[in-house]
C-alpha cells in the first residue's frame, strides 16, 4: 500500500467519494423510506418550521429532526432533487470514512487504519446506505465519533457527538455509548475511567445540545409528542415486532454475511485473533471494539422491530478488527490465511451472483444486462483476489478487493439499478398519473407508495392504511375516484368490485384505477 500518510488519506478519500458519489442522484427515490425524509425537509422549508417536521401537510413524530435539517440545507445549496435528498448521507458516509482511518492509525498502525477504512467504505451496506435517504448513515457517523471519542479520551467531542445522535435518531444516541462504555470499562475492570470522565461538565454538553429541539416539541406539541415519538417509535417497537421477520432470532446473521460483503471473508478470523488477543498487551482497544461490536448486534437482535439496516453502527468497529487482522496477517505474511479468505470469498460472491441471476430471471428480462454486469464485476474482483493469493500471497489482496467492489458500484448505479428503479420507486409512475388526471377528483394511495407519490405527484392523496382495506374504501368511495394500488391487491378485490373499475395503468407492481360512477 501506500507509505506516506497524507497521500493515504488522500486516495481513502478519492475512493470513499467515488462510491459513494458516483451517480448518486441518477436513481429516483426508493419507496417508501426516501421520499418520506425528502418530502418532510421540503415540506420543512414550505411552511417555513425546523422545529416541527411534517409530511403531507400534518405534524410527524417519527424521527428527530436532524436528516430533516441536512437535506433542507442540501436543497437551498443544490436545489430539490434526488441528489440534495441523499448528499448529507454521502457526505458523511465518507467522513465515517476518515474517522475510521484516523482512529485505526492511532490505535493500531497507519496501514491498518489505511485497510480499516478501505473496508469500511466499500462493505455492501455501508455504501448503499451511503448513497441513502435515510438516517442511518447519519446515527452511525455521529455514534461513531462519539465512542471513539469516549475511548480515546476526547470527552467534550463524545458528548456533543452522542447529543447529535439523540437529535438524530432518539434515545439510542445515547443508550449505545452508555451500554458499551458501561459494559467494556465492567470487563476491563478499569474503575478508575469514571472520575476521568468528565460526567458532569459533560452532561451539560450533551444537554446544551441534545435538549432544545425535544424542549421545543413538547412546548408545541405536549404529550402527543411524547406518546407517538418516545411511546410507540421507541418503547413499543423495541417490544413489539411492527413487521413479521421480527420473530426471527437469527435475522441479522445473514443481514451480516451479506451487507459486510466482500470484508466478511475476513471477518471470524478476525473476530477470533481479536478475540485471543484482547487481554494481552495492547489487547483494551480490540477489546472496545468487540464490545461494542456485539452490543449493537445484541441489542437490534433482542429488539422486536428489525430492519436490515439497524445494525449499521455495528459497521465501524468490524472495520477496525478487520482492518487490524489484515494488517497483522500481511505483516506475518500468512499465506494460509489468505487462502482461507480467497475461498470464502468464492462461496459467497457465488451465492451472491447465483441469487441475483435467479431474481433477475424471476422478476423481470430487462433487470438481466445489470445482473451479468454486477456479477462480472463480482468475477473479476475474485480473479484479482485469487491472482494476489497465489503470485504475491496476499499483497494486493485490499486493493483487489476495493478495485473489485469499485466496479461492483459502477455496475449496480449504472446498468442494474436504473433497470430496477421502477419497480422500486413512483417517479414514472406520478407522471403517469398526472398525463391521466383530471385536477379535482380524490385520489386515494396505498400506504406503501403515498410518500413516493406526494414527492414526485404534489399532493398526498388519500391514505388506504392496508391491503385488506382497499375493498371497503373502494365500495365506499362515492362519485368518481382514482386508487393506487398494488397489483397483488387489485387482484384480491372482488369480482364484482373489480367491474366497476377501469384499469388506467400498470406498471410493475403497481396499478392506477378509475372508478367512474356515472
Amino acid at each position: 500500500m501506500i507509505s506516506k500518510p497524507w497521500f493515504r488519506l488522500l486516495a481513502i478519500i478519492c475512493v470513499a467519494a467515488f462510491v459513494m458519489f458516483f451517480r448518486l442522484g441518477s436513481v429516483p427515490l426508493l419507496d417508501p423510506d426516501e421520499p418520506v425524509y425528502a418530502e418532510t425537509a421540503r415540506e420543512m422549508l414550505q411552511y417555513g418550521d425546523l422545529i416541527s417536521p411534517r409530511i403531507y401537510g400534518d405534524f410527524w413524530y417519527d424521527k428527530p429532526p436532524m436528516y430533516y435539517w441536512l437535506v433542507a440545507g442540501a436543497i437551498r445549496l443544490f436545489g430539490d432533487s434526488e441528489f440534495s435528498a441523499r448528499f448529507p448521507s454521502a457526505l458523511l458516509a465518507v467522513g465515517g470514512v476518515v474517522t475510521v482511518y484516523c482512529a485505526g492509525a492511532r490505535l493500531f498502525s497507519d496501514r491498518a487504519g489505511a485497510i480499516a477504512a478501505l473496508v469500511l467504505a466499500t462493505s455492501f451496506e455501508y455504501f448503499y446506505l451511503g448513497k441513502a435517504a435515510v438516517t442511518d448513515i447519519t446515527l452511525t457517523f455521529f455514534l461513531t465519533v462519539s465512542l471513539l471519542g469516549f475511548f480515546q479520551g476526547r470527552y467534550y467531542l463524545a458528548y456533543a457527538s452522542a447529543a447529535l445522535a439523540v437529535v438524530t435518531k432518539g434515545p439510542i444516541g445515547v443508550v449505545f455509548p452508555a451500554l458499551i462504555l458501561g459494559l467494556h470499562y465492567t470487563l476491563t475492570r478499569n474503575w478508575g475511567i469514571w472520575r476521568r470522565l468528565r460526567l458532569i461538565s459533560g452532561a451539560l454538553v450533551f444537554a446544551a445540545i441534545a435538549l432544545p429541539w425535544y424542549g421545543a416539541m413538547y412546548a408545541y406539541h405536549g404529550l402527543e409528542f411524547v406518546n407517538t415519538f418516545l411511546g410507540f417509535h421507541n418503547v413499543t417497537r423495541f417490544l413489539q415486532p411492527e413487521h413479521p421477520e421480527g420473530k426471527l432470532w437469527y435475522y441479522y446473521f445473514p443481514v451480516l454475511l451479506v451487507g459486510f460483503f466482500p470484508w466478511t471473508a475476513f471477518l471470524i478470523q478476525a473476530g477470533r485473533a481479536a478475540w485471543r488477543e484482547r487481554q494481552s498487551a495492547g489487547g483494551e482497544a480490540l477489546s472496545f471494539l468487540l464490545v461494542w461490536a456485539g452490543v449493537v448486534f445484541g441489542f437490534f437482535t433482542l429488539s422486536q422491530t428489525k430492519l436490515v439496516s439497524y445494525i449499521l453502527p455495528m459497521y465501524p468497529p468490524l472495520a477496525l478488527l478487520v482492518g487490524w487482522y489484515i494488517d497483522r496477517t500481511l505483516a506475518a505474511r500468512d499465506r494460509w490465511a489468505v487462502y482461507l479468505a480467497a475461498f470464502v470469498l468464492t462461496l459467497l460472491a457465488g451465492a451472491l451472483a447465483a441469487a441475483l441471476g435467479l431474481a433477475g430471471a424471476k422478476l423481470a428480462p430487462a433487470l438481466m444486462p445489470g445482473v451479468v454486469a454486477v456479477c462480472t464485476a463480482l468475477a473479476a474482483m475474485v480473479a484479482m483476489v485469487w491472482w494476489s493469493a497465489v503470485r504475491h500471497g496476499g499483497r494486493g489482496t485490499v486493493a483487489s478487493l476495493t478495485i473489485g467492489m469499485a466496479l461492483f458500484v459502477a455496475a449496480l448505479m449504472t446498468a442494474l439499478l436504473p433497470a430496477a428503479a421502477p419497480a422500486f420507486s413512483m417517479k414514472e409512475f406520478a407522471t403517469a398519473f398526472a398525463a391521466r388526471y383530471d385536477g379535482q377528483t380524490p385520489v386515494y394511495v396505498a400506504k406503501f407508495y403515498r410518500p413516493g407519490f406526494m414527492y414526485y405527484a404534489g399532493m398526498p392523496g388519500i391514505e388506504i392504511k392496508a391491503a385488506e382495506q382497499a375493498s371497503d374504501v373502494i365500495a365506499g368511495a362515492a362519485g368518481k375516484a382514482y386508487f393506487i394500488l398494488s397489483e397483488n391487491a387489485y387482484r384480491k378485490l372482488p369480482v364484482s368490485l373489480q367491474g366497476d373499475l377501469q384499469l388506467l395503468y400498470r406498471q410493475e407492481d403497481k396499478v392506477l384505477l378509475l372508478k367512474d360512477a356515472k
